[in-house]
């Protein structure tokens, strides 16, 4: 994408005026890069080809979200769960040397994201992109990352002498599901500040806040405690001493409101021993009394001398080659969408931009996910209701297949003794009817 400036030179056309504009330092603000995923942005951008042998590279859709503040600004989402995802942009090669930087970016987590990143990086000439991964070089990553209860921090990492330093201070991001902006700004003083919607959420120097440089001062290896130096605070009392007979104090002594059971047989139960008990006059071990050590010098510390290796850095906050910018992540959850990302030297643009896009945007998109919200919570309740009256009518047909049961058995049970004094009659007319045959025969 091509530079943009933005510069204010006004016509003069007296030498007096001309003068005058000369006396005035102007100020220019240089627009590196400038992306809003608008048309045409996939002939910017390039998508690795990182993780595709083994199909774990994830798709990138075009999108506005599922909540937005305007449906026509679309910005770059995940959307495969349990993938990596990497794309990356170029931009004319430039270097940070005594001019402020400031890198911008929003980022949506419409998943509630639990674990995985939404930063981004800048990267310098030497990137090839159709190859770049999580293990290409990179001059800057920044941006939040959560993962679980323990990790919901913005990450700044500068990389020198190919080594990436983590800022040493906490900056905690935002866990909603809403779009959020990160601003990441670096002085040629070597200050920075670290805004979240357009609010400074951390600021201070990086000599103090990244281990970039050895410390200037280390202690004195070849220093020794001096032998007469007493590093105890406190001492025994000289004039605490030990009672006399105090150790003769015995820890238990016999119950004297024990006595012999009138049912106990010595015989039977062995001699009786009157048992003891704790000794109220007993106060354990003798501990002589501490008092403030008058010689006290307090704990020795090695003296503090000029560290041999320090070599300051006048350009610590410096890179000598910014070229692409890339998105590297791996998510779990996927769901998190990239838009109007911006790199500057200019924080007040950055400010009016953020304000421009996301300003001017929040306040629908949060409408549009309570919208999204309520509507969610309304077909779980449905859905709860609609299982619960699937229990209901489970548990009517339960009872009514236990009645029914229950009225066969008895059914059963009673048609045992029905058939049986049929069985009876039966067997007594046979009787009956036998002895009525042989009758008749004998007659």
């Amino acid at each position: 994408m091509a530079v943009h400036e933005r510069s204010s030179c006004p016509a003069a056309v007296a030498v007096a005026a001309l003068i005058a504009l000369a006396s005035v330092a102007a100020v220019a603000g240089e627009v590196f890069f400038q992306e809003k995923f608008d048309d045409g942005w996939e002939d910017r951008w390039v998508k690795s080809d990182w993780k595709k042998d083994d199909n774990t590279a994830g798709e990138w859709n075009h999108t506005s979200g599922k909540w937005n503040g305007d449906a026509d600004d679309k910005g770059i989402q995940t959307s495969e769960d349990y993938r990596f995802y990497a794309i990356s942009a170029q931009y004319p090669e430039f270097s940070n040397k005594d001019k402020t930087l400031v890198l911008q970016f929003s980022v949506k987590h419409e998943q509630k994201l639990d674990c995985g990143g939404g930063y981004v990086k800048l990267l310098g000439g030497d990137v090839d992109q159709k190859k770049f991964g999580g293990e290409t070089p990179y001059s800057i990553m920044f941006g939040p990352d959560i993962c679980g209860y323990a990790t919901k921090k913005v990450h700044a990492i500068l990389t020198k002498n190919g080594k990436n330093h983590l800022i040493k201070k906490e900056v905690p991001c935002e866990t909603d599901q809403l779009t959020h902006v990160y601003t990441l700004i670096i002085r040629p003083d070597a200050t920075y500040s670290i805004l979240i919607d357009n609010t400074e959420k951390q600021s201070g120097s990086i000599y103090d806040d990244w281990d970039i440089l050895p410390p200037k001062k280390i202690k004195d290896p070849e220093a020794k405690k001096p032998e007469d130096w007493d590093d105890k605070e406190y001492i025994p009392d000289p004039e605490d001493k030990k009672p006399e007979g105090y150790d003769d104090i015995p820890k238990e002594i016999p119950d004297p409101d024990a006595k012999k059971p009138e049912d106990w047989d010595d015989e039977e139960d062995g001699e009786w021993t009157v048992p003891n008990i704790p000794n109220p006059e007993y106060k354990g071990p003798w501990k002589q009394k501490k008092i403030k050590n008058p010689d006290y010098k307090g704990k020795w510390k090695a003296p503090l001398i000029d560290n041999p290796d320090y070599k300051d850095d006048p350009y610590i906050y410096a890179f000598d080659s910014l070229k692409h910018i890339g998105i590297e992540l791996w998510q779990v959850k996927s769901g998190t969408l990239f838009d109007n990302i911006l790199i500057t030297d200019d924080p007040e643009y950055a400010k009016k931009f953020a304000e421009e896009t996301w300003g001017k945007q929040k306040d629908g998109e949060k409408a549009a996910f309570d919208e999204a919200e309520k509507k969610r919570l309304e077909e779980e309740s449905a859905s709860t209701k609609d299982d619960d009256d699937d229990e209901d009518e489970d548990d009517a047909d339960d009872v009514k297949a236990d009645a029914t049961a229950e009225a066969t058995k008895d059914s059963t049970d009673e048609k045992p003794e029905g058939s049986k004094v049929a069985a009876d009659e039966k067997t007594e007319a046979s009787k009956d009817a036998s002895a009525e045959e042989k009758k008749h025969d004998e007659l």
